[in-house]
C-alpha cells in the first residue's frame, strides 16, 4: 500500500524532473512544465507509466529487503548494531535491485518523456503508451542491450542511497531500543 501511494504521488513529479532533464528541454521551470505538459496532454500524462513504476517498484523492493536480509543472515549473523555490515548490505541489496530493474526503468523513463528522436525512429506519431508498447519499442531501436542503458548510473546511484538508508534506519533502530530498555522498569 506504501507503494502504491507513493508511486501516486511521485510519478507526476518524476514526469517532470525528466522532462526537464531531457536534452533541449523546452521547460524553463518544473511549473511552467507542469502546466505546459497539463494544457497539452492531460492530467494523463502524469500517469502515463504509472503502472510501469508500480511494475519496476514492487520487484525492487522486494529484491532489495531480501538481499538485505540474506546478507545480514551471511555477515552479521547474530543481528548486532554493526554499522559496517548495515552499510555493505544495503549498497548491495541497492546495487542488484537497481541492476535487476533497469530495464522497467527504461522503458518507464520512454513513456515519461515520449523523446521525440525515439518516437520518429520508430515511426509513431502521437503519443507512446503502455509498458508493452515501450518494451518493443526499446527492442526494436536499439534490441537487447537497450533495455540495460543507464544501469551503471542507476547502480551508482543506488548504492550509497540505499547504504545509507539501512546504516540510519538500523541505527535509530538500535539507538530506541537501547533507550526504551534502558528506562524499562523492573518487574
Amino acid at each position: 500500500m506504501a507503494t502504491l501511494l507513493h508511486d501516486a504521488v511521485m510519478n507526476p513529479a518524476e514526469v517532470v524532473k525528466q522532462r526537464m532533464q531531457m536534452y533541449n528541454s523546452p521547460h524553463r521551470s518544473a511549473l511552467s512544465c507542469v502546466w505546459t505538459v497539463w494544457r497539452t496532454e492531460g492530467v494523463g500524462a502524469f500517469y502515463r507509466s504509472y503502472t510501469t513504476q508500480l511494475t519496476m517498484n514492487i520487484p525492487f523492493q522486494s529484491i532489495h529487503f531480501i538481499t538485505y536480509e540474506f546478507l545480514q543472515e551471511q555477515v552479521n549473523p547474530h543481528r548486532g548494531y554493526n554499522p559496517q555490515s548495515h552499510i555493505i548490505s544495503g549498497g548491495l541489496a541497492g546495487a542488484l535491485a537497481a541492476a535487476a530493474t533497469t530495464p522497467l526503468d527504461v522503458c518507464k523513463t520512454l513513456l515519461n518523456t515520449q523523446e521525440n528522436m525515439a518516437l520518429n525512429l520508430a515511426n509513431i506519431s502521437g503519443r507512446l503508451s503502455g509498458m508493452a508498447n515501450a518494451f518493443r519499442m526499446v527492442y526494436q531501436l536499439n534490441g537487447l542491450p537497450g533495455y540495460f542503458k543507464g544501469m551503471q548510473a542507476r547502480v551508482i546511484y543506488q548504492m550509497p542511497s540505499t547504504a545509507i538508508s539501512w546504516s540510519v534506519y538500523e541505527f535509530f533502530k538500535y539507538f530506541l531500543t537501547k533507550h526504551k530498555l534502558e528506562n524499562r522498569t523492573p518487574y
